[in-house]
């Protein structure tokens, strides 16, 4: 485990930083301090060891030393905890790869654990200090602290629908070029989509959520105003993942079809050879059966006017398949 970040703020103002976690839980008993904590990638022992320390709820830590959890906000008691999936866009590969985060969020501590993060271990430590030049938040307390690491998480989404929009406009140009592998792109962009959608989808639900508990749970006028802008930027995300994967769905339809014709009319091309082929074997078969008393046999254009009859008829038929654009 490595503590990314340790902050103790003594009367909701003046952050300090504290060397160690015992001295920080110390401080939140005795001095009645709030203290802002984010720890990357813990085992199962020092998050519980964390846990006894402040209180959390053993179904929680259960969650959170399992991990691979679904984004979710949950309560217990006086302490909330919100799982959260961070999204980063490889442009090289054209893949979207997700992280997971745990925050626990109490009367006098915000605890962010981070199993995974693809923007960095430094990522979540780099969205919560931006409290620290705006007095107004760091006296909201560790609600201003969750809202910093949601808002993190939901701009950097932004980036990740820029390149998932250009993936589909690449394909749309793709499809009617007939480029190979068009169909299996097709399906992996489909397969992220709906991968993003549940990752973003549920924020807008626990955001809506705090709201409705806003009176409740004490949530300052100032952070609902900015709850309510990350639920605003989550909502539009979410409309444009819904419309990415009405295209993609409406992209495999059209692949389907422009498939489904190029199998017609190859059929058609080796239909109308083989008519074209059928003509001129048929009139080497009969030939072939070498009657005696055949008197053409006897002629002396006989053979030339048989050759040339072979290939009238393959050209009458290639005529009649060309005009209904079998070729």
């Amino acid at each position: 485990m490595s503590v990314e970040l340790n902050t103790v703020y003594v009367d909701k103002i003046a952050p300090i930083a504290c060397p160690s976690l015992p001295d920080t839980f110390r401080m939140i008993e005795d001095q009645g301090a709030s203290a802002c904590i984010v720890l990357h990638q813990p085992d199962a022992e020092e998050l519980g060891d964390v846990a006894v320390a402040l209180g959390l709820h053993e179904l929680a830590v259960e969650d959170s030393a399992e991990g691979h959890q679904r984004p979710k906000l949950e309560r217990y008691g006086t302490t909330l905890f919100v799982v959260l999936k961070p999204a980063v866009y490889h442009d090289a590969t054209e893949e979207v790869e997700f992280g997971e985060v745990h925050a626990f969020v109490g009367e006098d501590f915000f605890l962010a654990v981070v199993p995974a993060d693809p923007r960095g271990p430094q990522a979540v430590p780099r969205a919560l200090q931006r409290m620290s030049g705006k007095p107004g938040l760091v006296t909201a307390g560790p609600q201003a602290q969750l809202w910093a690491l949601m808002d993190s998480i939901v701009d950097g989404y932004l980036p990740v629908i820029d390149g998932l929009e250009e993936d589909i406009n690449q394909i749309e140009d793709q499809l009617f070029a007939g480029v190979a592998g068009v169909s299996r792109r097709i399906y992996e962009l489909f397969g992220e989509v709906v991968a993003f959608q549940r990752a973003a989808r549920p924020l807008v639900y626990m955001i809506e959520n705090l709201h409705r508990g806003a009176e409740k749970y004490h949530l300052p006028v100032e952070m609902q105003r900015r709850f309510r802008d990350v639920l605003d930027h989550a909502i539009r995300t979410v409309e444009r993942l819904d419309t990415f994967r009405q295209l993609l769905q409406n992209a495999l339809t059209v692949d389907s079809t422009l498939a489904a014709q190029k199998q017609n009319d190859d059929t058609k091309r080796i239909s109308g050879w083989a008519a074209i082929l059928f003509a001129p074997t048929l009139i080497a078969a009969i030939y072939g059966m070498n009657f005696t008393h055949m008197p053409e046999l006897q002629w002396t254009w006989g053979y030339p006017l048989s050759i040339l009859a072979m290939i009238l008829f393959a050209a009458v038929l290639f005529v009649v398949f060309k005009v209904k654009r079998w070729f």
